[in-house]
């Protein structure tokens, strides 16, 4: 018995050591493959995540996403094959490299999704507007704070603005404790001078009138003669009217959009009311891939939306808000412009910059104006983002000032899209991204700029930008927002209807040309009781001034001026 038992005892022995000793070799065979499993778990990682970033992006479609995912599968499985085991070392050491590799790339790539997503978010969507109403007293008055001015009687425009500015005295209200007492005036010029003149105490004044109060004769100093409290923001909802669509308009298959395009240089941000210094109505239809661009003179004299039919200079109607201006277009050229793309000019060198520079044509040969001295040939010039904005903003060199300046703001702006359509925005693509930043605004959602950017990458080709200016002849009226005459262009409506007929075939699908958009029309301007009168400050008033003695806008160049600075029948450029 103790025999067997000792036998018995041996043999178990051996097959616990023979099972050890097993499962070490089990062990040390299972080693070789950990860091390669955890090696290929990184890199298929690093490729889910760029996998579902590049899906909820939106933009890419999708036919190139199962592309990209079948590439990216291939790559892992390349990656595991060689790391699958530790004996080949040279074979190991090449699956970690090609690993890191292939996940620095899908990291940088999830990087530049994310900052593409974010950018195209943060510039769609945009539905608010601020208005910022200011609240001045004179500049020696003592008060410096709202509660001072409790006793103050505060002047008020009755109709202008009246809404944003009666939130305004809610403020104050709210702020003294007390309800103060409010004087109504007609008019701007009105309203200044019963602050100046004591009548009042203060005035709560729409911030964007301030500039239009400064081209008034008289009133060029006004800024250094009353000195600003506060101001109050008013936020409102950006709500273009709902018209009746046009039969043209609503049997589109989404592929049509007709986007005002508002060119601002606010300090105060792309959502603050200003004046909207360029007019430009794009109607672009993605099918045929054409865009026209038609540019309305910022000094048009038509009615606003909110004018009950009193006409205004449609630079004006950007006080009101951004949703009067493509309510007054949209009433001029008999269609629905529900889409707005807001540019600030000041912010645009930055993305100019970012491009490298882009090519616009001149129609002639000038020198600027401004204190840089910019020199343009007729022809194509490359030019950088500082020089892109001095092409778009002069307009004294030109004989048609404000209208040639409108068709070179279409130039610059189709620069931009040719350049940006290029292959070589890949060198700058992050910089170029980060220039977006308060340079554009849009209340197209992100959803219908990523289709239309969807239907590019999947058709791709060119686009064909043709641009267009309407025309009017030069006058001498009061407009709606001003309290004096001032220089303005009664609409030549042969131009707006060249205009419309050519919006309406781009809506069609039908090709318009350049040619045919240069294509000379009759001229049929409504009458006006003042003589025809060139723009203020450009190279056509200077020679009309200096043929006859007398000023493009009807004043007397000669003689001695009047005791208040003003003539008769003043006209004022703004």
């Amino acid at each position: 018995m103790i025999r067997i038992f000792e036998s018995v005892q041996r043999v178990s022995i051996c097959n616990i050591l023979c099972t050890i000793k097993n499962g070490g070799l089990h062990m040390r065979k299972m080693g070789k493959h950990i860091p390669g499993l955890i090696v290929t778990l990184v890199v298929l990682i690093t490729a889910i995540v760029f996998a579902v970033m590049l899906l909820n992006m939106k933009v890419i479609p999708t036919k190139f996403i199962a592309v990209i995912g079948l590439v990216m599968l291939v790559l892992i499985v390349i990656v595991g094959a060689l790391v699958w085991s530790t004996d080949g070392k040279i074979r190991f050491v090449v699956g970690v490299i090609l690993a890191a590799v292939f996940a620095a790339v899908f990291i940088l790539g999830s990087m530049y999704v994310y900052k593409t997503h974010s950018t195209l978010a943060g510039i769609s969507g945009v539905n608010t507007e601020v208005t910022e109403v200011g609240i001045y007293v004179r500049a020696d008055d003592s008060a410096d704070s709202i509660e001072a001015t409790a006793d103050y009687v505060y002047g008020v425009l009755t109709d202008l603005d009246r809404a944003n500015s009666d939130k305004a005295i809610q403020e104050v209200d709210s702020e003294t404790g007390k309800t103060v007492q409010v004087q109504e005036y007609a008019g701007l010029t009105e309203l200044v001078d019963g602050l100046l003149n004591g009548q009042t105490g203060a005035i709560v004044l729409n911030s964007a009138y301030l500039s239009v109060i400064e081209e008034m004769d008289g009133y060029s100093d006004i800024s250094s003669r009353i000195k600003e409290l506060t101001v109050k923001k008013v936020e409102t909802t950006i709500e273009p009217q709902e018209t009746e669509a046009k039969a043209e308009e609503s049997t589109n298959d989404g592929s049509v959009y007709t986007i005002f395009i508002s060119g601002i240089d606010s300090r105060s941000g792309l959502v603050a009311k200003s004046r909207s210094d360029s007019n430009i109505i794009a109607t672009v239809n993605t099918a045929t891939r054409q865009v026209l661009l038609v540019s309305t003179p910022r000094d048009y004299f038509v009615p606003l939306s909110i004018s009950g039919g009193a006409p205004d200079k449609l630079t004006h109607a950007g006080i009101y808000g951004i949703d009067v201006c493509m309510d007054t277009l949209g009433m001029l050229y008999d269609i629905d412009i529900n889409y707005y793309f807001r540019i600030n000019f000041g912010g645009f060198v930055k993305v100019i910059d970012a491009l490298g520079g882009i090519t616009v044509n001149s129609d002639y040969d000038f020198d600027s104006k401004n204190i840089l001295g910019y020199h343009f040939n007729k022809g194509e010039n490359y030019v950088n983002g500082e020089q892109a904005l001095i092409f778009a903003r002069e307009r004294y060199a030109f004989q048609e000032g404000d209208r040639q300046r409108g068709k070179n703001q279409m130039e610059v702006i189709r620069g931009v899209v040719k350049k940006a359509l290029s292959p070589e925005i890949l060198t700058s693509y992050s910089s170029i991204l980060s220039s977006l930043d308060g340079c554009f605004g849009t209340n197209i959602t992100y959803e219908e700029i990523a289709q239309i950017l969807q239907q590019q990458l999947t058709n791709g080709g060119d686009w064909t930008i043709v641009s267009y200016s309407v025309n009017g002849t030069g006058a001498t009226e009061k407009p709606y927002s001003m309290s004096q005459k001032a220089y303005v262009m009664v609409p030549d409506y042969n131009t707006v209807d060249k205009a419309k007929s050519l919006m309406e075939k781009v809506r069609n699908g039908e090709v318009v040309t350049q040619e045919e958009a240069d294509a000379p029309v009759g001229s049929t301007s409504e009458s006006t009781d003042t003589q025809s009168v060139t723009e203020p400050g450009t190279v056509a008033a200077e020679t009309a001034t200096n043929a006859d003695g007398t000023a493009a806008d009807g004043a007397t160049t000669d003689g001695a001026a009047a005791t208040d600075g003003t003539t008769t029948d003043t006209t004022t450029q703004q």
